[in-house]
């Protein structure tokens, strides 16, 4: 098992993407931190499936855009598990909105949301991390920090952002034998708690034939796809890969 003796923080871990990275890390036998903002029954849920698979489990609920709260699931998941391995920031909203239309409030909520945690979590992370001379580090981006598209502003920026801090972290700690990377997740099929972020999709249907026409590979990616990515992150296959991005975009942007 590749995750064999490692634990794993994972927030946003109730559902979609972070359910399966959870449930993927523990098949290959990694302790873990499982985190999300509010759904614990969700989280229960996934938690008593990585516990099937034989794996610690302990469940660390509150919001990682408070920098407190965030500084303390870390510290819990240590108290619970004796270290943090590797840690997959996993939170974001991505409202869709005309640059015009933004309002400051609407800024400062994604930048608190989708940027943030991830330096608030990897900040209480990299001590242990560096005593032991090792971790890996995993955020999630998407398209949006990929390139630009209209009506994305904010989780562009935002997103952006995100791969810059990755980039920052992968050179400082790189001494640490500390990696930081970005996995950017193309159009997948997850289930959506406010379609109205996506206006794009009120006419064409995700998932659909005319959808997929615009995807090289045609279809979307599924969850195991993006977490398949993390996994090799995680991992040490990727032991010499740090500061860079997997776009698991089914070809759409080929660089």
């Amino acid at each position: 098992m590749r995750l064999e003796g490692k634990t794993a923080l994972i927030t946003g871990a109730s559902r979609n993407i972070g359910r399966q990275v959870a449930l993927t890390f523990a098949r290959e036998g990694a302790d873990l931190v499982l985190n999300t903002r509010q759904s614990r029954q969700e989280l229960e849920e996934v938690a008593a499936q990585c516990r099937e698979l034989g794996v610690n489990t302990h469940l660390a609920m509150g919001d990682v855009a408070d920098p407190e709260r965030a500084a303390g699931i870390v510290a819990e998941g240590i108290a619970a598990l004796g270290k943090v391995d590797i840690l997959v920031s996993n939170v974001a909203i991505r409202p869709h909105k005309p640059i015009l239309d933004i309002s400051n409030e609407e800024w400062r909520q994604v930048m608190e949301i989708n940027l943030f945690p991830a330096f608030y979590l990897i900040k209480a992370a990299l001590p242990g991390m560096m005593e032991r001379r090792t971790g890996s580090i995993i955020a999630l981006g998407g398209q949006s920090a990929i390139t630009g598209r209209p009506d994305t502003a904010l989780v562009t920026t935002a997103k952006t952002g995100l791969l810059g801090l990755i980039r920052a972290v992968a050179a400082e700690m790189a001494p640490y034998n500390i990696r930081a990377n970005m996995v950017n997740p193309g159009s997948t099929d997850t289930s959506r708690a406010h379609p109205e972020w996506y206006p794009e999709f009120q006419e064409v249907a995700r998932g659909s034939t005319e959808h997929t026409a615009g995807l090289p590979l045609g279809r979307q990616a599924s969850v195991q796809d993006i977490a398949d990515a993390c996994l090799f992150f995680a991992s040490d296959e990727s032991g010499y890969i740090t500061g860079d991005r997997l776009n698991v975009v089914g070809g759409r942007y080929i660089v």
